[in-house]
């Protein structure tokens, strides 16, 4: 077995990419979604250790000190980390493992593990991205306010994504998602072993010098 993928997705809040998340694995038993940390409350229906771990800020700040994440960063007022140990063994038991985090942490996974397929995950318009916020019910009119200011600067990164999702139909975007992360898998660089079988068989039986 080879080793896993790591493929980070990203979005506006909103999104869908949580709901878009859990049907993929749902679907699919080859993924493993990373359960990040973060000093943020839990929403109502969230359960530690499945959605998160739900942790206090200066439980966050040691586990900085001690190297415990792959990547760190703070959004609306809380932190939020991918825990380390947990995502490097996974991959090694070929496990594609997802991180479902913000843009200023995609990047430096990015720049940690250079080969991250980074995904970002957008409704099909502004209108809904505020609808669907409003229809969330968990936020005040001010915090809502606060996520679309939030989503307007996170739209001049969405370029230095490799690929978009527009999360409009659920089971499209779910089957366009997992296409895309399995095409990674036909990438040359990630077979080598295959072609230098395939070279060296047509060299010794079939390759004649002129």
């Amino acid at each position: 077995m080879g080793k896993g993928l790591l493929v980070v997705i990203s979005g506006f809040s909103g999104s869908g990419k949580g709901t878009l998340m859990r049907e993929l694995l749902k679907r699919y038993s080859n993924y493993s979604l990373s359960v990040s940390a973060t000093t943020r409350e839990p929403r109502n229906g969230e359960k530690n250790g499945k959605d998160y771990f739900f942790i206090s800020r200066e439980d966050f700040e040691q586990r900085i000190h001690d190297n415990k994440f792959i990547e760190y960063a703070a959004y609306c007022g809380n932190f939020y980390g991918t825990p380390k140990d947990y995502v490097l063994s996974q991959m090694g038991m070929g496990k594609d493992v997802i991180l479902e985090i913000e843009i200023q942490g995609a990047l430096k996974v990015k720049q940690k593990f250079p080969d991250t397929v980074l995904i970002f995950v957008t409704p099909p318009d502004t209108e809904t991205i505020r609808n669907r916020l409003i229809k969330r019910g968990t936020e005040t009119e001010e915090q809502i306010r606060s996520r679309l200011h939030r989503a307007a600067e996170e739209s001049r990164w969405m370029d230095g994504y490799d690929y978009l999702v527009i999360n409009d139909d659920l089971n499209k975007a779910v089957e366009q998602l997992h296409s895309l992360i399995d095409s990674q898998h036909r990438r040359t660089k990630w077979n080598m072993d295959f072609v230098k079988k395939i070279q060296d068989d047509l060299n010794e039986h079939y390759f004649k010098e002129d």
